[in-house]
């Protein structure tokens, strides 16, 4: 009686050998579970703590400003990664990992710290000093550089370049400056209770203008910082160990300098806020901002100038490279979908768009010499998605290039590189995997 051939043994294993099942610590479900208990508990915690400080109705009130600038916030960093836009769990995690974990870290360890100090040197004013302008950068931006190394080493596929960096730390230190202003701003309204302050000239007024109005962005700002050096990092190769140590540990130090900077503003006298805020603080802003819409624009760049080449072989249809390479045409595509098909069709579309840009920076990073050994699979995965899309997509690609994309020629395709495997006749899905990283060096 006949049988099939034995499974191939796992990569490394002995001959003969069978391989092992992961232990039940090792499994994902187990992983999830223990992360997401792990934040609802840090969410409890934190919770009651700011409760506990402001009391039930300085609480409500903190909570119902502090939110405010939070939907600006997430909706401009979502902005700046709807080039290749990650998937919302783990947007998600950084918002809560910002909000829970992050901020009872920070809350824990600070007080901890200037207690601590102020016993030692028997000088609660300059303990408080010292932890405002020391103790907090360190503590505040490790804990929130945390969620963006997780994400780096356990969402690799998820984390291309400086814009996902730009994203995760943006999402959590909007989650952290978030419970933070609950806090403050349910404190000041304890303290306009005890005082009778109210109107402009309260407590709670001032602080909602300076951490709300003025600078509702400082959070964001530092951690961005973190963010672009775990981003630069991922651009490295493999083998470029030491950058890919040392970027994350420049961006965490900047970020820890510029926050101290911040929190020592009020150390400088009078004007020293003001004087750090105009000439530190908005023009720091700016750069960085000039900075992520730079990266952002090189991103759609890179879309144009990769995907020609599956144009030419017939992955994609000649006029997609133009369309995926340009916002506005992607905007469009998505509403014809819409429109035509409804919501499931518009659906399809964006993940169209979001597997088409993996493919053109997993591409990129073959043609640089910066590929994994998993360079042939992640390419036949990505076109596989494409294949599946492509009856909802191609329509509203083609209908989105008509209206904002020059044509495309098919000689255009031999300066991008190796070409890939052409479709196989009467409409079949991809060939199998090629072999061999044309890629590799």
């Amino acid at each position: 009686m006949a049988s099939s051939p034995p499974y191939p043994p796992y990569p490394g294993a002995a001959p003969g050998s069978t391989p092992r099942h992961p232990h039940w610590w090792q499994r994902p479900a187990v992983r999830y579970g223990a992360m997401v208990t792990l934040l609802a508990l840090s969410g409890l915690v934190i919770l009651a703590l700011v409760r506990e400080q402001t009391g039930t109705r300085g609480f409500l009130v903190g909570l119902g400003l502090a939110v405010l600038p939070v939907p600006l916030l997430l909706a401009a960093f979502r902005w700046l990664g709807r080039v290749e836009p990650g998937p919302w769990r783990n947007l998600l995690f950084a918002f809560a990992w910002g909000a829970c974990a992050a901020a009872l870290i920070a809350i824990v360890a600070n007080s901890f710290a200037t207690r601590w100090i102020a016993t030692a040197t028997a000088d609660p004013a300059g303990a408080d000093t010292l932890g405002a302008t020391v103790i907090a950068p360190v503590v505040e931006e490790t804990a929130k550089a945390a969620a963006v190394l997780l994400l780096f080493l356990f969402r690799r596929r998820d984390f291309h370049g400086i814009l996902d960096g730009v994203v995760a730390a943006g999402f959590t230190a909007t989650g952290f400056a978030f419970t933070e202003n609950v806090l403050y701003l349910g404190n000041a309204f304890g303290t306009d209770q005890l005082t009778g302050g109210s109107g402009i000239a309260s407590v709670t007024a001032a602080t909602f203008f300076v951490r709300i109005v003025m600078s509702p962005f400082a959070h964001p700002l530092f951690t961005v910082l973190t963010g672009i050096g775990f981003g630069a990092a991922a651009l490295a190769a493999d083998r470029q160990r030491v950058r890919r140590v040392l970027l994350p540990l420049a961006g965490l130090l900047l970020a820890m300098g510029m926050h101290a900077l911040w929190n020592g503003s009020a150390t400088l006298g009078q004007f020293g806020f003001i004087a750090v805020y105009g000439a530190f603080m908005v023009p720091a802003f700016g750069l960085l901002t000039w900075l992520v819409v730079w990266t952002r624009q090189r991103e759609l760049r890179t879309v144009r100038t990769e995907l020609p080449a599956y144009a030419v072989a017939g992955w994609l249809r000649p006029a997609e490279p133009f369309a995926l390479g340009s916002m506005r045409a992607r905007r469009l595509a998505r509403k014809f979908a819409r429109e035509h098909g409804g919501k499931p069709a518009a659906r399809a579309v964006a993940q169209y768009e979001a597997h088409a840009t993996s493919l053109a920076f997993l591409r990129h990073r073959g043609r640089a010499g910066k590929a994994g050994a998993d360079f042939v699979t992640r390419e036949r995965e990505l076109l596989l998605e494409l294949w599946r899309r492509r009856a909802a997509a191609r329509p509203a690609l083609e209908h989105a290039a008509r209206l904002t994309a020059p044509p495309v020629p098919y000689g255009v395709g031999w300066a991008y590189g190796p070409v890939p495997a052409p479709w196989p006749a009467q409409g079949q899905p991809p060939h199998p995997a090629y072999g061999e990283n044309p890629y590799r060096r």
